[in-house]
């Protein structure tokens, strides 16, 4: 099955095309029909819990976004807790099944269809035009529909792009980045040769990154077959994807059977004796935290494609906020989402954290942000996994793609035999109900 491909709305409009609860019969509303919030008085003691991933809430937005809420509804409390990425489908199945889940949720954009179709999330396709959904960007609100109901709102989005370190790769020799993969291997031969352990920093289950590569090379995850979908890794585009995943891995010393958090690739580049690697705006923030003197130091690139007239494929991750099904406090969920939602505070979100809005009218706040303004233009030409609630049994942990088939062909399995095995597993994962 072809994956839809995201078009990316540009920086400044510079470029074309580009990770509130429906009202039940109990919800209040004004004369109009519409959903209101109740009187201050009414939220006298409560506490709204939002479960938020690592790294998408950066500090100053947290700090506004808890004052403003705290303020606009007087008597009520926000309480946001940080999930880790690893394992989250595991505890947000769990978590939503029980009596009292998290009231907001931040839900990866490949994971929402899942989620949606085991009725773990609300509705919220009558609130959609209250907390701002006429003005998102069509294909950016794709993952939050689900059968024609809008089950969550699209929060942000970001593409991983090449992490540099000036530095080195001024003392190989190399004053620009490369536009070809030629290129990017032949700067990598430079950086190699001038003593540098890690050149790229590629650990063999980054499955997001990979899903670039596979996206590039034109293989499709899943095909359709009658009226279900089965795995199809096995194919010569999938190989060819590996094939360059394997070559780039093989610039560096990063493990073969772990993510990009084990260790967390910010902490190994924040040493400051590593070439690049691929990454988000929140992996370099972090290393530079961990080493200020880096801070003039990285740089960013989108992933070069076979030829210079576009980069290659990005997988285009984000996240959406959604409102838990068995939610103890729905109307205010509703309040929080409209104010996450507005233009102040999506805006503040990309400024900061140099995220892709969900608005093309909030692109400006990327300006100036070189993180943001790479990612964006390299989502020009990205895609997502596909969006099909079965995905995420797919994706749950171990995953079958990054073990069996990623680390296996890293560990010297042939593309075909590592593939084949990962397929029985996917098909097994993708049956499931």
């Amino acid at each position: 099955m072809r994956r839809k491909l995201i078009a990316s709305i540009g920086v400044a409009a510079v470029l074309v095309g580009v990770a509130a609860c429906g009202s039940n019969s109990d919800d209040k509303k004004d004369d109009a029909g519409k959903s209101s919030s109740s009187g201050p008085a009414d939220f006298s003691g409560k506490t709204l819990n939002v479960w938020l991933m690592s790294g998408s809430n950066p500090p100053g937005w947290t700090k506004d976004i808890t004052a403003a809420f705290q303020q606009q509804y007087a008597g009520a409390k926000l309480k946001i807790t940080v999930q880790q990425w690893d394992g989250i489908q595991q505890k947000l199945t769990t978590a939503l099944s029980e009596s009292t889940p998290p009231d907001v949720l931040e839900v990866g954009n490949t994971q929402t269809p899942y989620y949606a179709a085991t009725g773990g999330l609300k509705d919220l396709t009558s609130a959609k035009a209250d907390i701002g959904g006429n003005d998102w960007v069509p294909s950016l609100n794709g993952s939050a529909v689900y059968n024609g109901k809008q089950f969550a709102a699209p929060w942000y989005f970001a593409s991983r792009v090449v992490v540099y370190n000036k530095k080195i790769w001024t003392a190989a020799g190399i004053t620009t980045p490369p536009k070809t993969q030629d290129e990017l291997f032949s700067d990598l031969d430079k950086i190699k040769a001038k003593g540098t352990k890690d050149a790229f920093y590629l650990p063999g289950q980054d499955w997001y990154g990979f899903d670039g590569f596979l996206l590039d090379a034109g293989a499709d995850l899943v095909k359709k077959d009658g009226d279900k979908y089965t795995a199809n890794l096995d194919t010569p585009q999938a190989a060819e994807a590996i094939g360059l995943y394997k070559k780039i891995n093989s610039y560096g010393t990063a493990p073969k059977d772990k993510d990009e958090a084990t260790p967390q690739q910010s902490d190994v580049f924040a040493k400051g004796d590593v070439g690049a690697f691929l990454g988000l705006g929140w992996e370099a923030a972090g290393a530079i935290a961990k080493n200020p003197a880096l801070k003039d130091q990285i740089g960013y690139f989108a992933f070069p494609g076979k030829t210079a007239d576009k980069t290659a494929s990005v997988f285009v991750g984000g996240s959406n906020l959604a409102i838990s099904q068995g939610s103890k406090n729905p109307e205010l969920a509703q309040d929080f989402l409209k104010l996450a939602m507005s233009d102040q505070f999506e805006g503040e979100l990309a400024k900061e954290g140099g995220v892709v809005p969900n608005k093309a009218s909030l692109d400006s706040n990327l300006t100036g942000n070189e993180f943001g303004t790479v990612s964006a233009a390299a989502a020009a030409n990205g895609g997502t996994t596909p969006l099909i609630p079965a995905w995420g049994n797919v994706e749950n942990a171990p995953n079958p793609i990054t073990t069996l088939f990623m680390t296996g062909v890293l560990q010297g399995q042939s593309p075909s035999a590592a593939a084949k095995k990962a397929d029985t597993e996917i098909d097994k994962r993708l049956s499931a109900q």
